[in-house]
């Protein structure tokens, strides 16, 4: 993949994601788009209330199109969900993507690492940080201040 459609799918992922904002609460508004083939097959954000996943959206309309495809996520995608359903981390193995390329690490107590760290096991490539400093400011200030309410840290 390129530079500029990697650059080009993270910019549509994150005016998914912006979109959703002040509708997904406790969760953060996350954007998600399948690429295949330089073609995207399937796109998502967060629901309202946070369920369900960008994630679980974008493979659900995409099918068994989904192998072989890249997957853009504003934030990393969750490594165990408290309602005990499938992770988005193991979704995205499952349907076999070929990479993940992703804005922002999460750092809630169900994802931090757990997410990057399942992929990367799973052998699927990770690119992490991409377009980080635009979606941190553009989505992410609010939740990543819920979870750490302290000004000086």
């Amino acid at each position: 993949m390129s530079e500029a459609l990697d650059e080009l799918m993270m910019r549509r992922a994150i005016v998914l994601a912006r979109a959703r904002l002040g509708r997904t609460q406790p969760n953060p508004a996350v954007g998600c788009v399948l690429v295949k083939d330089g073609q995207v097959i399937a796109e998502a954000a967060t629901g309202a209330g946070g369920r369900p996943h960008a994630e679980e959206q974008a493979l659900a309309a995409a099918g068994g199109a989904a192998e072989g495809a890249v997957a853009y996520v504003t934030m990393e995608p969750c490594g165990r969900r408290s309602s005990g359903a499938p992770s988005c981390s193991e979704r995205l193995v499952d349907a076999k993507v070929a990479r993940v390329v992703i804005a922002c690490e999460n750092p809630d107590v169900l994802s931090a690492g757990h997410g990057v760290a399942r992929l990367k096991s799973a052998g699927v490539p990770v690119d992490q940080g991409f377009l980080a400093d635009e979606a941190r400011a553009a989505l992410y200030r609010d939740f990543l201040q819920s979870l750490n309410p302290d000004p000086k840290d």
